[in-house]
């Protein structure tokens, strides 16, 4: 069970998680996935930065995740161990005047290592027997690679003899996003990344369902923040929910299902605030959704870049040049269009894309716009109903939306757009009116 930072943010929050837990724990044994209290992850990489720039400022977000400790009626002494740590490792970063990836991994992590402690001790006062858990100490060793590590080959079993040697009748809260590599240095799975944190380590335990507790009644028919109207989907298959996740769902991480598809495990989507809803299940079989589309994501901030060169027509490994250029400047490439002679690709590292200019430019003319959006619309069935295509771009110009770019594959599960950033309200609206409000 992964409860995310707006479902630990305060004590009223809390006080939801210990009652959906509770009921849990008295049928099953279960494992608690902690994201950090809302806003303290921000708070110490924001002190961080600051640091680097030469003020040492720890109070703010120390004083924050104390009131959060404070009003949960903790021990004052619980987290000063922490806290003292914290302090020197900004004060080090504060010295050397640098934030590398490894001392942003190292301060992110408090986030979660606090927040577990807060818990547990919260559950225990109030009649759940819990311990907290740094996720490194139960098997949890990643490779070394900052900001994005994954576990090393064999750590299901690490996992699993961790576990075991748990006392069954204590829930076990257990830090996500984070780990340990091989040498003891502190690790990240990314951003957002305790969903995946959940996941893997559902994998490991044989799981019978991971479950991802978040604000919403599962996974939407587009972002309740842009479209009002926005519904519950009740049943979705691996496929669809890995596309939405990758482009732009609030909801998942892009990497959350990928342990879970693998384990044939359920991961099924629920909100803290509406714990009675049934949310959505994911998983490999089961009912098919019968909408023509499941849902509308986006991701914006995105680059374009177009390479528009007459040698290109006819010439044998054009392309392979663009994107070999593009692969040793660690450029990730999302949606791509071509014509006899040009090619429009998105990216989202502007710069990274930047360093790769000097080595495209002698390929042809090179233009890059920023401020792009991919629209993505998502769905089973996208490919079966005869005029969708059409409908969905005639929608979308009515409302007086210019599409730049499109890509859809034969058999594809979606279709995708490439507009600009200030359109994407007005696309999504009207969108989810079309597939989803008019019968």
């Amino acid at each position: 069970m992964k409860f995310g930072g707006s479902s630990v943010a305060d004590r009223a929050q809390i006080e939801k998680v210990l009652g959906i837990v509770r009921a849990a724990a008295a049928d099953d044994r279960v494992v608690v996935v902690s994201s950090a209290h809302k806003g303290i992850t921000d708070g110490l990489i924001d002190a961080a930065r600051r640091a680097a720039e030469g003020t040492f400022e720890p109070r703010a977000v120390i004083e924050k995740q104390h009131a959060i400790a404070g009003s949960m009626g903790c021990p004052p002494d619980l987290l000063d161990g922490l806290f003292s740590e914290l302090r020197d490792l900004l004060r080090g970063i504060h010295l050397v005047g640098e934030l590398s990836p490894r001392s942003v991994d190292y301060i992110s992590s408090f986030g979660e290592r606090m927040s577990v402690r807060v818990l547990a001790d919260f559950f225990t006062r109030e009649g759940l027997a819990a311990d907290a858990h740094d996720v490194w100490d139960v098997g949890f060793i990643t490779d070394s690679v900052h900001g994005s590590a994954r576990p090393l080959p064999g750590f299901e079993e690490r996992v699993r003899a961790a576990f075991d040697a748990l006392p069954k009748d204590r829930v076990a809260v257990v830090t996500g996003f984070i780990g340990k590599d091989a040498r003891g240095e502190i690790t990240t799975v990314g951003r957002n990344g305790s969903d995946l944190t959940a996941t893997l380590l559902a994998a490991a335990l044989e799981a019978d369902e991971a479950q991802i507790w978040t604000d919403t009644d599962g996974v939407m028919t587009a972002d309740p923040s842009v479209v009002a109207g926005a519904r519950n989907i009740p049943h979705m298959r691996f496929e669809e929910a890995a596309e939405l996740a990758y482009f732009g769902s609030r909801v998942l991480h892009p990497s959350t299902l990928l342990p879970a598809m693998d384990a044939k495990i359920p991961v099924r989507v629920l909100n803290t605030n509406r714990p009675a809803h049934p949310g959505t299940v994911i998983q490999a079989v089961g009912p098919a959704n019968p909408n023509r589309a499941t849902s509308i994501a986006y991701k914006e901030a995105q680059v374009v870049l177009t390479v528009q060169a007459t040698r290109m027509f006819g010439e044998v490994g054009f392309l392979a040049k663009v994107f070999g250029i593009l692969a040793r400047h660690a450029v990730s490439v999302d949606v791509v269009s071509t014509s006899e002679v040009s090619v429009s690709l998105t990216a989202h590292d502007a710069s990274a894309l930047k360093t790769a200019l000097p080595e495209l430019e002698p390929l042809g003319e090179v233009t890059v716009q920023s401020g792009r959006t991919i629209l993505a619309i998502v769905g089973q069935h996208l490919a079966e109903g005869r005029g969708t295509g059409a409908q969905i771009l005639g929608a979308i110009a009515d409302a007086g939306v210019n599409v730049e770019m499109i890509s859809y594959a034969s058999g594809s599960l979606n279709l995708q757009m490439v507009i600009r950033d200030e359109d994407i309200a007005t696309a999504v609206a009207t969108l989810h009116a079309m597939l989803f409000e008019r019968g």
